[in-house]
C-alpha cells in the first residue's frame, strides 16, 4: 500500500512565504512525476507545478516565479516553496505521485490528503 502525507500549509498574510511537503512511502519501486495541484471553493482542481524523476518542471502561469517545486528522490519526498502568497492562491493543496510499485505493472496516482493554505489580504 503507498501513502501520501502531506505537512505545512496554515494561515499567511499577503507577501508571506510558505512551504509545503509530502512524502511517499509503501510499496515504492519508482517514482515518476509528481507534482501539487490546488482547489479553491467553487473551482475545479488545478495544476500548480509538477516535477518529473530527473527534474524537469512545469508551473501554472498563475505561479511562475513565485512557486517552487523540488524533490528529494532518496526520501520520496516532493516540496512546494511559495513566495509572494496572494490571496488568490488561497485553496485545498494537494500533492500527487506517479508511483510504481513493483517492477512491472500499472503506474497509478496518488493523491494526499490535501492542506489548507490561506492567505489574507
Amino acid at each position: 500500500q503507498v501513502q501520501l502525507v502531506q505537512s505545512g500549509g496554515g494561515l499567511v498574510q499577503t507577501g508571506d512565504s510558505l512551504g509545503l511537503s509530502c512524502a511517499a512511502s509503501g510499496s515504492i519501486f519508482s517514482i515518476n512525476v509528481m507534482g501539487w495541484y490546488r482547489q479553491a471553493p467553487g473551482n475545479q482542481r488545478e495544476l500548480v507545478a509538477a516535477i518529473t524523476s530527473d527534474g524537469s518542471t512545469n508551473y501554472a502561469d498563475s505561479v511562475k516565479g513565485r512557486f517552487t517545486i523540488s524533490r528529494d528522490n532518496a526520501k520520496n519526498t516532493v516540496y512546494l516553496q511559495m513566495n509572494s502568497l496572494k490571496p488568490e492562491d488561497t485553496a485545498v493543496y494537494y500533492c500527487s505521485a506517479d508511483i510504481k510499485p513493483t517492477i512491472r505493472g500499472p503506474i497509478p496516482r496518488y493523491w494526499g490528503q490535501g492542506t489548507q493554505v490561506t492567505v489574507s489580504s
